[in-house]
């Protein structure tokens, strides 16, 4: 690798954050030769490469996820550290009095009542002298939109989502946040009630998300019968990546100094490693639903922890047979026709391998973090989904492939594309673990080539930058795979404010 340039008090900023000057110059490397697209085969479809469960099975991988829980294996994982900016996009670009409404504030005004958040929002309103109903029947609705938004408001739009009110019950609206707390204690509460989950949370926001578990711990842990185990984490500088200008060399800023991004939520992998945990059960902040709806969701995530285990309990036994000092022939053969079955498995390599080395070859292959992915039926939504794709190597395995990864140009990718039947909800359970209980090493599994060019700006300057592989897409590209279809219910993410008027995310009436 060609060693970039940098200078001396560079280096400081680079040592400070904890990144090396190899690692840095190959950041910039990337930067300056952008790494291919996807190379997509075909997209996983039901029989091939997404398998489809019947309500006995489900029933039997839900009762090996309850064991896996009570036996205190569990833990949920929750990406949290967004800002819900976009979520209000719409009511941030209101021009003010004088310019007509447009449909999506018009919909906020008219179902305002409706919102979980709509008695915090009336007395937000009250303290700029202001009476909600009054203004909404004619305006001006500044004051109502400022009193959402603004800093010296309620502050929505600079919050993480994990913080809003988007549930209203009986006995008060619950949060992001709070919801989650109530899908853990059904998924993985230990046997003697212990519920362990940790949050990905932004340093800013850090002290807000503990004051507030702190506020409600006492009332949850008494009406779930749990007690909560919760941890949070930020991500850590020495993911953050950097940028090149147009010339490719490191973005510096008007002071001079390097310019150094976040890396997108594939820099997350390192606060999963970093977790007491074995199995994990991962979803993001926005995809709830209220309690009257949550069955299904509870529901698969018991069954997926349990397609981890019934997929573990077949591996480890493998390895187990081939770890001892009498492995036969019946051993190997069997490993192979396991490497085979495993849709996550390319077992041509073991195929390939002399005899002597067969057994060497499938141990490697077979040793690895394991996963099971929910998928959803394709609804239109943007997003990644699940692919046959083709690594550098030429080793074909199911992916989890984003749009971005695709060539946007290709006929051939596009047509792939066209043909996908389901799509990523990032519902999924991850095994951490070996068969001696001993943590992988997670950044031994992610396929580098997979990592993403964005075209950005900084003080009126274009730059280029550079995404870590996603969590969920490269950095988990080299782990054993199975895709599993799950119903619709499961995934209903609240993308705009408005989300929150749907029927799903609504009390009963």
């Amino acid at each position: 690798m060609t060693s970039v340039p940098f200078r001396e008090d560079d280096l400081e900023q680079l040592r400070a954050r904890g990144i090396s000057i190899d690692e840095a110059s190959r950041q910039v490397a990337l930067l300056s030769a952008p790494p291919r697209y996807s190379d997509l085969d075909r997209p996983c479809t039901p029989g091939d490469g997404i398998e489809i469960c019947d309500d006995a099975e489900v029933d039997r991988l839900v009762t090996l996820g309850e064991e896996a829980a009570r036996d205190g294996r569990c833990r949920k994982f929750v990406p949290a550290s967004g800002a819900a900016t976009r979520m209000f996009q719409s009511l941030l670009g209101y021009p003010g009095p004088g310019h007509p409404l447009s449909a999506d504030v018009r919909t906020f005004l008219d179902g305002v009542e409706r919102f979980a958040f709509a008695d915090e929002l009336r007395a937000a309103v009250a303290a700029r002298g202001h009476d909600l109903d009054a203004l909404r029947g004619g305006g001006p609705y500044g004051p109502i939109l400022d009193a959402l938004l603004s800093d010296d408001g309620m502050g929505y739009a600079a919050l993480p989502k994990g913080l809003l009110k988007f549930h209203a019950y009986p006995d008060g609206a619950r949060t992001p946040f709070e919801e989650h707390l109530v899908e853990a204690a059904s998924v993985v509460k230990r046997a003697d009630g212990l519920c362990r989950l940790s949050f990905t949370v932004s340093s800013e926001h850090l002290g807000r998300f503990e004051s507030l578990l702190e506020r409600i711990r006492a009332v949850y842990e008494g009406t779930l019968g749990v007690a909560l185990d919760v941890t949070f984490s930020t991500q850590k500088p020495s993911t953050d990546t950097l940028a090149v200008d147009g010339s490719n060399r490191p973005f510096r800023d008007d002071g001079g100094t390097l310019l150094f991004r976040p890396a997108g939520h594939g820099a997350l992998l390192d606060n999963l490693g970093d977790l007491d945990a074995d199995l994990v059960w991962i979803k993001n902040i926005d995809n709830l639903v209220p309690d009257r709806l949550k069955a299904e969701t509870l529901r698969w995530g018991r069954a997926l922890v349990g397609r981890v285990v019934r997929l573990q309990h077949r591996i480890f036994d493998a390895l187990e047979r081939l770890d001892s000092a009498e492995v036969d022939g019946a051993a190997v053969a069997d490993a192979l026709a396991l490497a085979r079955e495993v849709p996550g498995i390319d077992a041509s390599a073991a195929v390939g391998a002399p005899p002597g080395e067969r057994r060497d070859a499938l141990v490697k292959l077979l040793d690895r973090p394991v996963r099971a992915c929910g998928m959803v039926r394709n609804t239109g939504e943007p997003g990644g989904g699940p692919f046959w794709a083709r690594d550098s190597r030429g080793e074909v395995t199911p992916q989890i492939v984003e749009m971005a990864q695709i060539d946007p140009d290709s006929s051939l990718q596009q047509r792939v594309v066209a043909h996908a039947t389901h799509f990523n909800p990032v519902f999924m359970v991850c095994g951490l673990r070996d068969r001696h209980g001993r943590p992988y090493d997670l950044r031994d599994y992610v396929d580098p080539d997979t990592a993403i060019i964005a075209r950005k700006s900084a003080g009126g300057r274009e730059l280029k930058a550079l995404e870590r592989p996603g969590l969920w897409n490269g950095s988990m590209a080299r782990w054993t795979t199975v895709f599993v279809e799950i119903p619709e219910i499961v995934f209903n993410p609240v993308k705009t404010v408005n989300v929150l008027l749907d029927d799903v995310h609504q009390p009963a009436d």
